[in-house]
């Protein structure tokens, strides 16, 4: 089923359609792979006994698990974006600037499918 996004552009008339059918596969493509991805398991398993080994081998552990926390901590940012993108979808919100209200470039949201933010408003961020 393909759905669809409109916005119309402030002041000038013009309403732009973005098909977002292939935007929810790739959403849904990269759910999958989060979900079957180590990121987002529990890491009881990885932190082992972290009192074995010298003081070398400790730190060397310690350091593993929060670049692990880390990394994990990322995953499940972008799980949370995933799942928001996919209800602008649901609501035909999706691919519109939460903070200026145009649309987000089709490369963009190829790039980035689960962007809230157009470019520009993004470089103004930074």
């Amino acid at each position: 089923m393909r759905r669809l996004t409109s916005c119309q552009r402030s002041g000038q008339g013009e309403t732009r359609t973005v098909d977002t059918t292939e935007f929810q596969e790739a959403l849904l493509r990269k759910k999958r792979e989060l979900l079957a991805s180590e990121g987002l398991k529990p890491i009881g398993s990885m932190m082992g006994n972290s009192r074995q080994g010298d003081m070398a081998d400790q730190a060397e552990g310690i350091n593993e698990v929060h670049i692990a926390l880390k990394l994990r901590s990322t995953d499940a940012k972008i799980m949370q974006a995933i799942e928001e993108a996919l209800e602008r979808i649901d609501r035909g919100t999706y691919g519109v600037c939460r903070d200026c209200g145009e649309m987000i470039s089709a490369a963009r949201l190829r790039a980035i499918p689960w962007t809230r933010v157009c470019i520009s408003c993004k470089e103004k961020q930074k």
